[in-house]
């Protein structure tokens, strides 16, 4: 149920169902405190934590000045997010200068992205890249197949073809849009408004997703992630109410079907990324929400 004020309120519901949940569909949420945790790879490009869910992980890092971070043979397109540092992106002998404060996805195959300056460098990838997701702090969580979310399936390749795309995230607010949401055949990336100040606790928008997964990614200030399972047929899925209350940088990944909605705790600046792997239909399908929703074609049929 999303508060009246929220742009997710005009999404198209499903009927109720007929029959209580079905069982067997429970997962734990998968938490990373990177502000606590130990970083996965340190080495003298500098200090990187990684996160998984079933389709996507994420590589936090902070990076050191002027080392370029390589992905060889990448098997699919993945996303750079640029918070404040600028960076140089190289794909296919093609350079493309970026300044900070920008989202860019770059093509499958060889490519690096380097900090002059050095500074935060945060990389979405899908978990088809085995060797990130074995990597990752969390990659025990997911031994155990997720049977309800579907195969991963990326979406149809760029209208005219491949190469690195920037987007600024420099985009005015506007009445009825949520975020600004981005897409690639791989990723969908809603860079959420920042929001000052903790959330009104009474417009809240507690709400879940049938068959897919969402990180949640938290660049600056505090947040508390409200979970709730429904109750199905067999007592073994019920689990008790979770708050969990998360600095930044941190990362949630909520599993389907969990009730959840999130507030913004801080006193300051407080900023969130949801991530989904592949793009979310609902929200592509909504006029005007997906900015480059020119540059990549939904599926046939759609």
């Amino acid at each position: 149920m999303y508060d009246k004020s929220d742009p997710r309120a005009s999404l198209a519901l499903k009927a109720p169902a007929s029959t209580i949940a079905q069982t067997g569909l429970i997962a734990e949420p998968q938490e990373a405190h990177f502000y606590a945790d130990d970083p996965q790879l340190t080495n003298d490009a500098g200090k990187a934590w990684m996160h998984r869910g079933h389709n996507f992980l994420v590589a936090y890092t902070e990076a050191a000045p002027g080392v370029a971070h390589e992905r060889k043979a990448q098997i699919d397109e993945y996303a750079v997010l640029l918070p404040k540092a600028s960076a140089l992106i190289e794909w296919n002998g093609s350079q493309l200068h970026v300044p900070g404060n920008s989202l860019v996805f770059v093509p499958p195959g060889d490519s690096s992205v380097t900090l002059p300056e050095g500074g935060v460098l945060v990389r979405i990838l899908s978990t088809q890249n085995t060797d990130l997701a074995e990597g990752c702090g969390n990659a025990q969580g997911y031994k155990v197949p997720r049977t309800h979310i579907p195969p991963f399936q990326p979406w149809p390749e760029p209208k005219d073809g491949w190469k690195i795309r920037a987007y600024s995230l420099d985009v005015p607010q506007e009445e009825g849009r949520f975020g600004r949401i981005f897409r690639c055949t791989t990723l969908m990336i809603n860079v959420l408004e920042p929001f000052e100040g903790p959330r009104d606790p009474s417009k809240m928008s507690p709400h879940h997703h049938d068959d897919f997964e969402q990180g949640s990614l938290a660049l600056q200030g505090k947040f508390t992630h409200y979970l709730r399972w429904a109750w199905t047929s067999d007592m073994a899925d019920w689990r008790d109410d979770e708050a969990i209350e998360m600095a930044s940088p941190s990362m949630l990944v909520i599993p389907p079907p969990v009730i959840h909605t999130t507030r913004a705790t801080g006193e300051g600046c407080n900023e969130l990324i949801d991530i989904f792997s592949p793009p979310r239909m609902d929200f592509s399908m909504k006029p005007g929400w997906v900015l480059n929703a020119d540059d990549y074609p939904m599926p046939e049929g759609t």
